[in-house]
């Protein structure tokens, strides 16, 4: 029986598509792009996303092209990325960013004319639909994680379009994983039930502060440092996922660890409370999108009285973004997944073909403030006590593109 069966079946039913198992999102989205990319590639992607999925990209031996975006959710903007990027790029990449869909289908008509792949990041959208459709059926292949969604601290899928594609990537997953053990299955096992014990106790403030003072967080700001002179020495030896397991691993050391039977039955009884999760994000979408602070893209395309997506994080605009991500630990919100700067800006021209207009990115990358769904009641008194005032986006960010509707 494949490694993970049991877990990619339920997934399989869910999307309606063959999907492999894997530790974790990344290697899912690593899988994805050896197996459909040559090394060399050009793949236009978001600027605003993870800096490890810039690393995963770079670790297949791809060349990451960042795309200009929407200034209402970081998405790629197709109407805007120039027509000669567009003949020059050999495969798309989405970011769904927060569960908040890509132009999906615009993506997938010009990836169609081009006859190139359409790579879907699904990881924090793994309940969002376009059209009817999952999030994750439109692209050639579509990544997954478990460790949003279903806080699991581990797990993830790739859903791909045939049961032929499914065995030649799990043999490549198999390849690239590397031993557990009864330890790191322990540690991967409670991390995720420590976690709620700090939140249910009142403990979040002072935990997290220590952490910060001890030096125990990998990131001392919003980015990972880049390293740039050892980062360039892996070129020589890409594609390896060896090579650029420093950056990739970060947050998350056992992302191509082989879990135990303890793992993937905790994540089986997770993901049976999917649904469950999502209605709970549903609601706390729900009231968060109703404050002055929401993106008026979290209800873009939706008619009147439409339920509105289970977001992974709801992407509020603010104004002193910085400060009141301080302000809020104290109310025992810690406000992660900001991805500030854009990797442009971050990584720059030696390992990322910038964007042909970033002002969008940086605008919404510097005012964006993702809240949790779950905690929406404690945000939302925790924003109206500190003071939090929207932020719109200067003319030059909209070329004079109207608020989404």
């Amino acid at each position: 029986m494949p490694y993970g069966s049991r877990l990619s079946t339920v997934m399989t039913r869910r999307l309606g598509r063959a999907c492999v198992y894997t530790p974790s999102a990344r290697l899912a989205l690593y899988l994805a792009l050896r197996h459909w990319c040559r090394p060399g590639a050009r793949v236009l992607m978001s600027p605003v996303n993870d800096d490890v999925i810039l690393f995963v990209v770079l670790a297949a031996g791809l060349r990451p092209v960042q795309a200009p975006v929407s200034v209402w959710d970081g998405n790629i903007d197709p109407a805007a990325v120039p027509e000669e990027t567009w003949r020059n790029v050999d495969a798309v990449l989405t970011t769904n960013l927060y569960g908040i869909p890509d132009r999906v289908v615009e993506l997938r008509r010009r990836c169609d004319q081009l006859g190139i792949p359409l790579f879907e990041d699904a990881a924090h959208a793994i309940g969002t639909h376009v059209d009817g459709r999952p999030v994750g059926t439109f692209g050639r292949a579509a990544a997954f994680s478990l460790s949003k969604h279903v806080a699991a601290a581990a797990g993830g899928f790739l859903a791909v379009e045939d049961a032929r594609t499914r065995r030649e990537l799990e043999e490549l997953r198999d390849e690239l994983l590397t031993p557990g053990g009864l330890r790191n299955d322990l540690a991967t096992t409670l991390r995720p039930l420590a976690r709620s014990a700090v939140r249910g106790l009142h403990l979040v403030r002072p935990v997290w502060r220590t952490l910060q003072r001890l030096g125990m967080l990998e990131r001392d700001d919003f980015r990972m440092d880049l390293h740039a002179s050892r980062l360039a020495r892996c070129a020589t030896r890409a594609p390896s996922l060896t090579a650029y397991e420093p950056w990739i691993r970060v947050d998350l050391h056992g992302f191509r660890s082989r879990h135990g039977a303890l793992v993937r039955g905790q994540l089986e009884l997770r993901v049976a409370r999917l649904d469950e999760d999502l209605t709970r994000r549903r609601t706390g979408t729900s009231l968060l999108s109703g404050t002055a602070l929401a993106s008026p893209a979290v209800l873009r395309d939706r008619p009147p009285g439409d339920a509105p997506p289970p977001l992974f994080r709801v992407p509020l605009l603010v104004q002193d973004r910085n400060a009141l991500v301080d302000l809020l630990v104290r109310h025992g919100v810690v406000t992660g997944y900001l991805y500030d700067p854009p990797l442009d800006d971050y990584a720059g021209a030696e390992f990322v073909e910038p964007s042909p207009d970033p002002r969008a990115a940086r605008w919404f990358a510097a005012h964006v403030l993702p809240a949790d769904p779950l905690l929406a009641r404690r945000s939302t008194k925790a924003l109206t006590k500190e003071r939090a005032a929207p932020a719109r986006p200067p003319l030059a960010c909209l070329d004079g593109r109207a608020l989404p509707v």
